[in-house]
């Protein structure tokens, strides 16, 4: 096993840890476009609710923020687009109901695209076709790049407006990318879209982590021979080491507040969860335990941690009160569960299980502890939830390729995100952020 491997394999999923130094030097790099990923969907779900997305009046700018549109809702498993050729509407058309009711469009969205110098507007209503009501009607303004973060706020209000749930497009993820022997710490957008370099090096990048505010990025680094947590602000570039102690320093998870981390130091011989605030000081060690504990999360409400540990005799996963105490175990389902993540609303837990040779995401009930297995393997690793708790992004080996995926969380619909030149890895999903 190489030193990059070994490092990816423990950082991800407990399968091994080589204390790997890492020697050569190490290339910053200003936010760059880099390649997109590409977006394959199978599934449907339970309920698919009917709707017609009209091209926006407005031209090519039109058609593009109408496809994106649709494209945010298809991707979501939970829409059936009806045909909308031919339609030749503007914000301010008059609907007939009875039409689109007809082409079996329960919903219709429409609208105008508009320029005025270097400022478009992006006006759109969504109206109810079998109860004849407006649902929704709003304009944004911005400049020819926003456009498409602007579609996805649209495919927001419309996602929610019909489902009750708050739509995660306009969000972002983060995700490490590997071509060759160079790693990229790379954000993009919730479709793949948009890729930006955040970090590049010759040395292992892994472990990255939002804060909850969506401004800065934590992750561990290895450009200084030894696994290094940072902290880098996402507007300006600016990083800085946070926990650079004596051996290793890894995992950081911020508290929901965003005025603490929990981090997973070996400064005393064995890999062990510490608290700290985000600039490095006040670092406090929350128990003690014989054997490894590491991957810790904060529950939503902030006053526990879970995380996985082998003091059990396999890796299962446990939780602690943050000012510490005992820890319980939480996960009895299998003798292997590691990667512990859990929803927004802390109902449920997500985490990566090995069943059969075979390493699959899970999810558990929190309250009741039934178990629901999401996919099927044989390589999934490091599951994030989207903000809205309805998915859950990770990595995958598929056809011998390592991809990001998004299951959601009944396990029926899937989308594969592929890199067309490097492998990519340790996804997370970003906060709300507006």
């Amino acid at each position: 096993m190489n030193s990059a491997t070994a490092v990816r394999s423990y950082a991800t999923s407990w399968r091994s840890w080589a204390g790997a130094v890492l020697a050569t030097s190490m290339a910053m790099a200003a936010p760059q476009v880099n390649a997109q990923l590409r977006v394959d969907i199978s599934g449907v779900g339970a309920t698919q609710y009917p709707i017609a997305i009209a091209d926006f009046a407005g031209d090519a700018q039109g058609r593009n923020v109408s496809e994106i549109i649709r494209a945010d809702l298809s991707r979501s498993g939970q829409f059936r687009l009806i045909n909308a050729t031919g339609a030749d509407l503007n914000v301010d058309s008059q609907i007939s109901f009875g039409e689109w009711s007809g082409r079996g469009a329960d919903y219709l969205a429409f609208g105008s695209v508009t320029q005025s110098g270097g400022q478009y507007t992006i006006s759109y209503r969504l109206v109810d076709n079998f109860r004849q009501t407006q649902l929704d009607a709003v304009a944004f303004a911005g400049n020819e790049r926003e456009l498409r973060r602007l579609s996805h706020r649209i495919a927001d209000r419309i996602y929610e407006k019909i489902t009750g749930v708050r739509g995660v497009f306009s969000t972002r993820i983060a995700y490490v990318l590997q071509a060759g022997d160079t790693y990229e710490l790379q954000i993009a957008d919730a479709d793949g879209q948009n890729p930006q370099v955040m970090l590049r090096s010759k040395q292992s990048i892994i472990s990255p982590a939002w804060s909850p505010d969506g401004k800065q990025l934590a992750y561990v680094s290895f450009e200084l021979g030894k696994p290094v947590v940072y902290l880098q602000t996402l507007a300006t570039g600016q990083r800085t080491p946070v926990a650079n102690f004596k051996g290793n320093n890894s995992a950081p998870a911020w508290s929901p507040s965003g005025n603490q981390l929990a981090v997973v130091l070996s400064r005393d011989g064995i890999s062990q969860i510490y608290t700290m605030n985000p600039d490095g000081s006040g670092l406090r060690r929350v128990m003690r335990s014989p054997l490894i504990d590491t991957e810790p999360q904060y529950t939503p409400d902030g006053g526990s941690l879970v995380f996985t540990s082998d003091r059990g005799g396999s890796p299962q996963i446990y939780r602690v009160p943050v000012s510490g105490g005992e820890a319980q175990r939480i996960t009895f389902n299998g003798s292997y569960n590691i990667s512990p993540a859990l929803s927004p609303d802390g109902e449920k837990l997500v985490y990566v299980t090995r069943r059969n040779g075979a390493f699959r995401l899970a999810l558990q009930d929190m309250a009741g502890g039934s178990e629901q297995l999401l996919t099927a393997g044989p390589d999934d690793e490091s599951p994030s939830f989207a903000p809205n708790g309805m998915q859950v992004l990770y990595s995958s080996v598929q056809n011998g390729r390592s991809v990001l995926a998004v299951t959601s969380v009944d396990g029926r619909v899937r989308q594969t995100l592929s890199a067309m030149n490097g492998k990519v890895r340790e996804p997370v999903w970003g906060p709300f952020t507006d």
